[in-house]
């Protein structure tokens, strides 16, 4: 079922991205960035690239911008918002190489909505990248906890690609899907 990638315990950031081909241009985007982890590995990756790290909690922006300018990375645009809104993110329709959704899903009302409109702003090639905790983690709240099945059952309504499942540490999966290179309809061959 995952393939199995040997990570530490718990999340690694680094070796999640990995996963990803990505090149030094590419536009990027965290949906509940938090603390902004990938955003910032993203921004050290994607050099003459531009990474989007968005939230709802405006306190959470502020502790990413003072991150930002303690690593000196001036490639990130934070930006409050709610994601599960339609058109949420507020970026135009295909443009994006990668939409990063960590930690996120578990506890969001309108799951769905939050990946279709990660699918709204990424481009026709382009990538999905959803992390989330396990049932079996002892810290998250498994009442709200969406399985690897019910994220790829979304992704295939809208049409996505599953390119990789695998493993992220002991207590997270991670789901990499792309958007149909010639048509914004999409397939799930899972």
């Amino acid at each position: 079922m995952f393939e199995r990638v040997k990570f530490m315990d718990f999340l690694n950031v680094d070796q999640v991205l990995q996963m990803i081909d990505v090149e030094e241009h590419m536009a990027a985007a965290e949906f509940g960035c938090g603390v902004a982890d990938f955003a910032v590995a993203l921004a050290k990756k994607l050099k003459n690239g531009r990474i989007y790290a968005l939230d709802i909690q405006e306190e959470k922006l502020s502790v990413v911008r003072s991150r930002l300018a303690l690593e000196k990375l001036r490639n990130v645009t934070t930006m409050l918002r709610d994601l599960e809104d339609s058109k949420g993110s507020t970026l135009q329709d295909d443009f994006l190489d990668i939409v990063v959704i960590p930690n996120l899903l578990f506890h969001a009302k309108n799951k769905y909505g939050i990946i279709e409109e990660a699918v709204r702003i990424i481009k026709p090639g382009g990538k999905i990248l959803i992390v989330d905790w396990l049932k079996r983690s002892p810290f998250n709240s498994r009442n709200h906890v969406i399985s690897p099945d019910e994220v790829k059952n979304m992704a295939g309504k809208l049409g996505l690609f599953l390119e990789k499942e695998f493993a992220a540490g002991d207590y997270h999966y991670a789901l990499l899907f792309t958007k149909d290179l010639l048509r914004k309809g999409f397939r799930n061959e899972t």
